[in-house]
């Protein structure tokens, strides 16, 4: 039986991985610093805040909350999204980890 690509990793690999590509674009930061600038649920009004188009916004957010960092709840029509604190908590302890592992082996004597 072969062993697939993704078997090769652990588990807070793939999940840092995963986060880091749903930051992976400059519309998905907006986004997030939005929804931390209102501290709130957002229905709707994303599209006024971004000059974007309200498909191109959905995508992202699409992509946001398939990571789990944001969450979405129908109202009537509109969708309300808002910042997942696990989420975040869980992506601020993966990148502080992260971090600490590649400073703690920088050298300065390295090309």
């Amino acid at each position: 039986m072969a062993i697939s690509k993704a078997q090769l990793f652990d588990e807070r690999q793939k999940r840092t991985a995963e986060l880091a590509k749903a930051l992976g674009h400059p519309a998905r930061i907006a986004i997030l610093e939005l929804l931390a600038e209102r501290a709130t649920c957002i229905c709707g009004d994303i599209t006024d805040e971004l000059p974007l188009a309200q498909s191109t916004i959905s995508q992202h957010l699409k992509a946001l909350k398939k990571s789990g960092i944001i969450k979405g709840e129908v109202d009537g029509v509109r969708t309300c999204y808002c910042l997942s604190k696990d989420v975040v908590n869980e992506f601020d302890e993966l990148i502080t980890a992260f971090s600490i592992d590649l400073k703690r082996s920088t050298t300065e004597n390295c090309c």
